[in-house]
């Protein structure tokens, strides 16, 4: 695992002092060495956390006559496969890794054949000594980061957006077009990052830049193809999968953990795997609790837990630091106990497996359509499925006037159409809501609409609402929040953390599974749920999704913490965003318990840390270093 900069810049004579700026600004992705190339026009650098190969992996890797040169970071699991393929062609290799395979693979098959043969996490850039072109690649489902910059005659690329601060011909300018959808989605929601002009290379595409001309193309996507199997084959053909796909996941020179929350994935993971070390992270309040599920797992697996507990105060600290480490805002609160968790775990081993994933591939999240505890709604839910498309699309439009009751969400939300609905997993602020808060310079951006419509556009053939909805979060949650913070939480800590469940080869599985076998009467995720019980107690893997649950209500409502974000929302600075009497009424509200805002008064402060750190503070690292507690 490691970090990988780069740039083209004629206007720039000693690159040697920008690349390494750069390298140290990243530094935290790869503690244990770095390299670099300095070319006419160019410069690529590395910072390397040796995980394969720990004597000979270093980076840059050059191919036999030194003609091209790879920088990667990442891990293709299959690479001792690939390797043996390229041995039979002819291929002199100097290295064990599976970063070599990558400069070998581009060789022998071309861009696309190798990104067809790999499986794996990673974004790589390959160099070409004769010709000045530049090939890069992220992977399937956009686990690992890869950044670009491309104007006026000069290209950045790089895992953090970070390191480009450092570029003097990079023009640091905030995306005024970002901030409104923003507040809805909790989440930066378009290729173009909050930095204007800076674009996160989408999931399962590559990129070549040659003779200044930058070129993008797809070469994957996920595909929903129902199988014809019985559920039994089903539910075999998951934990076949799950076993396979952990066994590759697990493959390292240096020693490997596991997070373990109460939930069923990241137990499922922790089951199969059986690592001598697994991590739980609980908070100082009784409002929620995990790490006591996690530890009674742990014991009856046979497995040792460390338990870390977090405080008010330390996360309340951690936050500027977060928001550094994430570039770009994010207000899922969940990146608070990543950071801590990753942090605890980094005590012992350098790699983690984790659960993210289950949720998109096999329908885990409620707003698919799962939001009643009675069996009697569900089962009249998946009877009402079942009617033509457009008598049951004019049913949710009549559930969707009529005045609440109980199962009136669930059945809604099983019978009418994804587009009239669903945006995500996260809506902050309405539309209008946001609209209304921001100054009128920050209206000018991307409807909700037109956001999520750019997937649903994709699956516009598709009958089946749930996979629609799956295809999008897929796109947007999934990719731009959720595998974003596993990726910066745990590079923060210098740690590389696995997910077995974005594997190319259980996604595949994950595809071919009818909507039935995953949402149903019985349960959310089911099919997913009765193969982890071949493995899990019962209990655990029935068990109801929580997440990663943060008391930022708690916080809030508590004086110091209020005071510290009254503080915030009160400066100068805050009134070229917001309308800032509307912010302080609803804080102030949200601590008077008038309002139960906190998650909108936590996306305003999280904006707000993230715009200081980098536009006020010129994007210095916070000098804080907050502290978790082991539970006795």
């Amino acid at each position: 695992m490691c970090g990988i900069v780069g740039f083209v810049d004629k206007n720039i004579a000693d690159k040697r002092p920008v690349i390494k700026e750069m390298m140290d600004t990243i530094k935290h992705r790869g503690p244990n060495s770095s390299g670099q190339i300095i070319d006419d026009n160019f410069a690529i650098g590395f910072r390397r956390l040796s995980i394969i190969d720990v004597d000979k992996g270093m980076q840059p890797i050059y191919n036999e006559d030194r003609s091209k040169a790879v920088i990667f970071n990442g891990e293709i699991y299959n690479y001792q496969d690939l390797r043996k393929d390229l041995l039979a062609a002819g291929h002199i290799f100097k290295t064990e890794t599976d970063t070599e395979v990558l400069l070998h693979g581009f060789e022998e098959w071309g861009i696309e054949k190798l990104l067809k043969q790999v499986r794996g996490m990673f974004a790589f850039v390959i160099y070409d000594f004769k010709t000045g072109d530049i090939t890069g690649a992220r992977d399937f489902f956009g686990i690992k980061p890869l950044y670009y910059y491309n104007e006026n005659g000069t290209f950045i690329f790089g895992s953090e957006i970070k390191s480009f601060l450092k570029e003097p011909n990079f023009k640091k300018e905030l995306n005024k077009a970002a901030l409104k959808p923003y507040l809805t989605f909790q989440y930066s929601a378009m290729d173009e990052t909050f930095f204007k002009n800076v674009f996160r290379l989408p999931e399962g595409h590559y990129f070549t830049y040659k003779n200044g001309k930058l070129d993008i193309k797809k070469y994957w996507d996920m595909e929903f193809k129902e199988n014809n199997l019985s559920f039994e084959e089903t539910v075999k053909k998951i934990d076949d999968a799950m076993h396979d796909s952990v066994e590759k996941h697990a493959i390292s020179d240096v020693p490997v953990g596991s997070l373990l929350s109460s939930g069923v994935d990241s137990s499922y993971v922790t089951a199969i795997f059986k690592p001598q070390h697994t991590y739980s992270i609980d908070f100082d309040t009784s409002t929620y609790e995990e790490g006591t599920a996690a530890k009674q797992l742990a014991d009856k697996l046979g497995l040792d837990n460390t338990r870390g507990i977090v405080s008010k105060e330390e996360a309340i600290k951690a936050i500027p630091l977060i928001q550094y480490y994430m570039d770009e805002p994010d207000a899922n609160p969940s990146c608070v106990p990543l950071y801590f968790l990753t942090k605890l775990a980094s005590r012992d081993v350098t790699v983690i497996l984790s659960g993210e994933g289950a949720d998109e591939l096999f329908a885990g999240y409620a707003n698919y359509g799962f939001h009643s505890h009675s069996k009697v709604i569900r089962v009249v839910a998946e009877s009402l499925k079942k009617l033509p498309r457009g008598v049951k699309y004019n049913l949710a439009r009549g559930l969707k006037k009529m005045p609440n009751f109980p199962g009136r969400l669930h059945l809604y939300e099983s019978t009418a159409k994804a587009e009239e609905f669903f945006i995500g997993q996260a809506k902050i602020f309405s539309e209008q809501e946001a609209t209304a808060l921001v100054k009128p310079a920050f209206e000018n951006s991307k409807s909700v609409n037109e956001i999520v419509m750019d997937s649903y556009n994709k699956v516009s053939e598709c009958k089946d609402e749930v996979k629609k909805m799956q295809y999008l979060d897929f796109h947007q949650f999934m990719a731009k929040d959720i595998l974003l913070k596993a990726d910066r939480m745990s590079m923060a800590n210098s740690m590389e953390l696995r997910v077995p469940f974005l594997d190319k080869e259980m996604a595949e599985v994950a595809a071919g599974v009818p909507t039935k076998y995953l949402l149903n009467s019985k349960d959310s995720k089911y099919a997913l749920r009765v193969a982890a019980e071949r493995a899990l107690p019962a209990e655990w893997a029935k068990r109801e999704k929580l997440g990663f649950p943060v008391p930022i209500r708690d916080w809030i409502r508590t004086k110091e913490v209020y005071e510290d974000f009254r503080k915030l929302f009160s400066a100068e600075f805050v009134s070229e965003f917001f309308d800032q009497a509307a912010i302080l009424k609803m804080l102030d509200d949200c601590f008077q318990g008038l309002n139960d805002d906190r998650r909108k008064v936590w996306t305003i402060y999280t904006f707000l840390i993230w715009y200081k750190v980098f536009f006020i503070d010129g994007g210095k690292k916070p000098e804080v270093d907050p502290q978790v507690l082991i539970a006795e």
